[in-house]
Parts: structure tokens; C-alpha cells; sequence
């Protein structure tokens, strides 16, 4: 996880090399604890999700907190809700992408939560519950390194998957055919800030 990526001006996260976004999800309400110097945030917003990593960036700041990035493969505990008298949400956990040459003490798990109050879920759970048992898969056949680095989801063939997706007319979920235009050909490489 990492609080307040990169955005473009309109919102947009600023992608990582090799990085396809799928799809962004508008009206939903998001959940986090533990953010530092905020601690718990509750926001309403757009949720970008990519081979990579699922994004929130929030239509207002809570305080100093906009936007929040969230490696899939840091991703664990998932779970779709459908209670009876409050809307449908998927809940879970994130741990904290630690920076290079710091203490994993000093970096907590979080927990979340994306409640979908705004029509149907019924095209974003599939793809994100794919999505994820698609890039553990793939981290399970190249588990040989000792420091997990969550680009390396990269490599999950989202093409296919993207294909055969189901569309739900009640879900206002936008699907990515071909990647958005961005300003400018900026690509991330890395987690680590650069300034």
C-alpha cells in the first residue's frame, strides 16, 4: 500500500511500466485504517484497478489523504459482502509496501473496505476476484526471489480474461478496451519515490 501515488491532473493514476489498467469503478464509499498522520478515512471516489495494483483516489481530500494504492499482491483476506439492510463491499487487508532499507516494524497491516452504493457490482467482482487469483498464480510459479515486488504481477495475461468478461447492465463499472490516453508518456518504475 502507499498513501497518495502519483495522479495525473484529471485523477487518473500515473501507471507503471508495463501496467494495463482494466477498469475504474465510480460512486464508491472506501474504508482505511492506520493512515499515518490521519489514522482512519472514510472517502467516496473512483477505484482504478490494473494488472498491478487497485488505486482509490477520493473526489475530496480527507485532510492530507488522496488517493490510496494497493499492490495485489499484498492483497489477503478478501472477501464480497451482500448483507441484508446495507449495501454489497468487498473487505479485506493490505500490507504496507515497505521502502528499501527500513524496518517492517514501523509499517502496519491495513484494513479496508469498498462499499459499492452506487448500482450492481456484478462486472467488478468477477474481474477483481480473477484478477487476484490470477496474479497469486502467477506469483506462485516465480516465487524464487526472497523480496516480494509487487510490479512483478505484471506479467498476469489480463487479455484473455478481459475477453470473456461479463458485463452487467446494472454495474456503472467502466471496462478498459484499450489503455487511456494520458498527457503525457510518464511510466512509473518502481514504488520507491524518486525526490
Amino acid at each position: 500500500m502507499a498513501v497518495n501515488p502519483q495522479l495525473f491532473p484529471n485523477g487518473m493514476p500515473v501507471p507503471f511500466l508495463n501496467e494495463l489498467f482494466v477498469l475504474a469503478r465510480d460512486g464508491v464509499d472506501f474504508e482505511v485504517d492506520k493512515i499515518p498522520g490521519v489514522g482512519a478515512v472514510k472517502a467516496k471516489g473512483t477505484l482504478y484497478l490494473s494488472n498491478i495494483r487497485m488505486v482509490f483516489v477520493s473526489i475530496k481530500p480527507v485532510e492530507n489523504f488522496i488517493a490510496f494504492d494497493m499492490p495485489l499482491l499484498f492483497v489477503h483476506g478478501e472477501k464480497f459482502n451482500q448483507p441484508i439492510f446495507f449495501c454489497n463491499n468487498i473487505s479485506g487487508h493490505v500490507d504496507p509496501v515497505i521502502p528499501e532499507n527500513e524496518n517492517r516494524a514501523l509499517y502496519s497491516t491495513h484494513s479496508f473496505k469498498i462499499l459499492f452504493k452506487e448500482g450492481g457490482c456484478g462486472t467488478f467482482i468477477p474481474l477483481f476476484f480473477n484478477l487476484i487469483a490470477s496474479v497469486r498464480r502467477y506469483h506462485q510459479q516465480s516465487r524464487e526471489e526472497a523480496r516480494v515486488d509487487p510490479l512483478q504481477a505484471a506479467q498476469t495475461p489480463v487479455d484473455e480474461m478481459m475477453r470473456h468478461a461479463y458485463v452487467d447492465p446494472n454495474d456503472p463499472t467502466r471496462i478498459f478496451l484499450q489503455q487511456p490516453s494520458t498527457e503525457s508518456q510518464l511510466r512509473r518504475r518502481t514504488y520507491q519515490s524518486t525526490s
